[in-house]
């Protein structure tokens, strides 16, 4: 986290420092060409009014020019015609150039820049501004210092709030990690330690519900398996003594009960993991539920439809659903219409004329080891995961399962599943 946090800060604090330096460059260039202008035009209007002629003593030059000196900042110098001094003014200047012919501005390494403005009468004026933060070299070492300073100061809030999210991030991490399922995060901002925040709780609210619903499953289960063994071992004692044909049977019964039971808690927890090998092929609908439809002996109705999935899951799907309507049915047939429903899905109701769903338990009959008051343990009963396993294997095909009330009484289960079209 230490390297991370100056990685940040270096970044940011560099990347300000540079362009301060550019933008200081460019401003100390820009600020020093505005002399020309200015310089130029003001000294030519103060030497037309104030500087003696030339044949005027070279005593009242040297007096007119400290006047003009103290009206601007800058070192003034006159020479004549040849280019020599005649008086001079306010400090050091650098003689004139014996090449130069015209008005304007040259550099002379050390001094700086010197404007040169010929006069009238043939003189030269040379001035050299006076910065009050000495050369360009040294305003711009005191310029970059302030800027380093500021830049400093400016980005330690920034970069510490960034990579503190970061820490209280990792901690919650270390706390999940140590086993505090309700350790989340606050969600600050709009940027990526914020998103990164935001997947961290809903893969924290994941685990905590994966190991929930485990830790329910575990404990039905428990209960649950507690009475076909309490059966078979009455079952046993009583062989012991001489077994007919119906202990027999019942004991038998009872082992088949408990495989199925154990069959059903291991299917939920590898479809509740995500574990369960997700085989995808083109599945024959229609097909598939005749086959299923014969072996419940209901009544199949409906067209071709055909989905991506796997076979043996969604074998499994309708065979439940079809064992829960015959369980409930009242004995009446129960009844099975597969076709094609808008917005590209596949939909299968299965119906039967049972006694229905109260509408507080609508959902509930979808969660595991549920069953509705007055069903019987056992055989009839059921273990309450088939239709828990209906939605999972339905959710695991993108689609999904609910409860309708049928219309002159009984219960009918929707499944919706997406088309395959490329069948």
């Amino acid at each position: 986290m230490r390297r991370l946090y100056f990685q940040i800060y270096l970044t940011v604090a560099g990347s300000l420092l540079l362009f301060g330096m550019l933008a200081s460059a460019v401003w100390i260039f820009a600020a020093d060409r505005a002399y020309d202008g200015g310089v130029l035009e003001g000294a030519r209007a103060l030497a037309t009014e104030i500087l003696p002629r030339p044949e005027r003593p070279v005593v009242e030059l040297q007096r007119a020019l400290k006047r003009i000196q103290k009206k601007l900042p800058v070192a003034l110098a006159v020479h004549d015609r040849i280019g020599a001094r005649l008086a001079s003014a306010g400090g050091e200047i650098p003689p004139l150039p014996k090449a130069r012919t015209e008005s304007g501005r040259f550099h002379v390494r050390g001094a700086g820049p010197v404007w040169a403005l010929k006069l009238d009468d043939g003189r030269w004026l040379l001035a050299r501004p006076l910065h009050p933060w000495g050369p360009p070299v040294v305003r711009v070492l005191v310029l970059l210092g302030l800027l380093a300073l500021a830049v400093a100061l400016a980005a330690y809030p920034l970069v510490r709030r960034t990579t503190r999210r970061l820490e209280r991030l990792q901690g919650r991490v270390e706390a999940l990690g140590a086993g505090d399922l309700a350790a989340r995060v606050k969600v600050e901002g709009r940027d990526e330690v914020a998103a990164l925040a935001r997947s961290f709780n809903h893969a924290a609210e994941r685990i905590e519900a994966l190991v929930g619903a485990h830790k329910t499953l575990l404990a039905n289960a428990s209960h649950e398996l507690r009475s076909p063994l309490a059966r078979l071992r009455m079952h046993l004692e009583m062989l012991q003594d001489g077994a007919d044909l119906d202990r027999k049977r019942e004991a038998q019964r009872d082992i088949a009960e408990l495989d199925q039971l154990v069959g059903e808690i291991l299917l939920a927890s590898r479809l509740d993991a995500g574990t369960e090998p997700k085989g995808s092929e083109p599945v024959d609908l229609l097909a598939l539920l005749a086959e299923e439809s014969m072996r419940a002996g209901a009544e199949l109705s409906g067209s071709n439809a055909q989905v991506q999935g796997d076979p043996r899951l969604l074998h499994r799907l309708f065979r439940n659903l079809l064992e829960n309507a015959r369980r409930h049915g009242g004995g009446e047939p129960v009844e099975v219409l597969v076709g094609d429903a808008p917005d590209r899905w596949v939909e299968v109701r299965v119906c039967d004329r049972g006694p229905g769903v109260p509408p507080e338990e609508r959902e509930r009959i979808f969660e595991p080891f549920y069953r509705p008051a007055g069903t019987r343990e056992g055989h009839e009963g059921g273990f309450g995961l088939g239709l828990a396993l209906v939605r999972q294997i339905a959710e695991r095909h993108r689609g999904g399962v609910s409860y309708l009330p049928r219309d002159g009484g009984g219960s009918c289960f929707r499944v919706r599943l997406p088309r395959d079209d490329a069948g």
